[in-house]
């Protein structure tokens, strides 16, 4: 099996400048999992020992870290299902021609695709599947009262306490996260779908989809009362505010929480930030700036939870 080595550290005595992290049997492929340490810029090397692979670190929190990523690491139950789906794709590739399977064939290889992805991204894939069905049953937005529902409860609207207070049953809480799923046009659903799976599948990857969830949903409800505190009216739609949020959240994690590396740099951000303005200035009239600015500043303050609660772990394994 071919291994993942450093090449900043020396073939002779490197184990004394290094730290076991842990180990595991030789079955278990580590190359996805050493790829993936090495986007964040973790320096590590994998090295066989009696029938195990050990994975060793220049320090110890190093190692924690690493052991703690490995323990929630999805690479095993990927690598099976990817097994799997190459079985599949064989067997259904050999059917594939025969009469009459031509659509078995291509449902078949939707499902295999679906499967990965889902796997990589739950709760990612979970939210374009169902903003995919809501724009289908309304036609892309032109036809959003088919799913009235979704739009923003209607409560009071006098003060941010006024309308916390009217959102004082379950069903409204969930309402107030519904608008979410509603886009206007084609442009407006592939762009923001495009953004939540580039962020979705980073932030699932580093940390657990639950957590995940729970960003977005903090992100919808912070951006979704912006909008209708700004507004005054139900009307609006779309995961844009979502997307603002983990655009703040991903950037704090990645400049600020050790081990938490991503595709990511801040020209990414400003851009953002500069296409925020713009549509301010250029298209505020139709474009929901107060939901992309609630949803970023959502995500920074959930970035920056994350950040003191990672210093205060950090300080009491000291």
């Amino acid at each position: 099996m071919e291994l993942i080595v450093a090449s900043w550290a020396g073939a002779a005595g490197w184990k004394k400048r290094m730290i076991r992290a842990f180990s595991v049997e030789n079955e278990v492929d580590l190359k996805t999992f050493s790829n993936s340490l090495w986007q964040k810029g973790i320096k590590h090397r994998i090295s066989e020992e009696s029938g195990t692979q050990v994975v060793w670190v220049p320090d110890e929190s190093h190692a924690d870290y690493v052991r703690q990523s490995f323990e929630s690491w999805p690479s095993t139950a990927t690598d099976s299902a990817q097994r799997n789906a190459k079985d599949l794709k064989a067997e259904i590739e050999l059917n594939g021609n025969a009469p009459g399977k031509g659509f078995v064939f291509y449902l078949s290889l939707v499902l295999w695709k679906s499967v990965i992805i889902y796997r990589l991204a739950p709760v990612s894939f979970i939210l374009i599947i169902i903003c995919s069905l809501v724009a289908l049953i309304t036609g892309f937005g032109n036809e959003p009262y088919r799913l009235s529902f979704l739009f923003f409860p209607s409560v009071p609207t006098h003060s941010l306490v006024s309308l916390l207070s009217g959102l004082n049953t379950p069903l409204l809480l969930l309402r107030s996260l519904a608008p979410m799923f509603l886009h206007f046009g084609e442009l407006h659903i592939v762009f923001n779908l495009l953004w939540l799976w580039y962020f979705g599948q980073q932030l699932e990857t580093i940390q657990k989809s639950w957590q995940f969830l729970l960003i977005v949903v903090l992100t919808s409800f912070a951006a979704n009362s912006a909008q209708y505190l700004s507004s005054q009216a139900a009307n609006f739609g779309g995961m844009s505010g979502v997307v603002y949020g983990l655009v703040g959240y991903a950037w704090i994690l990645h400049n600020f929480v050790p081990g938490k590396r991503m595709r990511l740099n801040s020209s990414i951000f400003v851009v953002f930030i500069i296409a925020l303005v713009l549509m301010e200035l250029v298209a505020s009239s139709w474009i929901a700036t107060a939901a992309h600015v609630g949803g970023l500043v959502a995500g920074l303050i959930a970035g920056l939870f994350v950040v003191v609660l990672n210093r205060f772990h950090r300080t009491s394994a000291v």
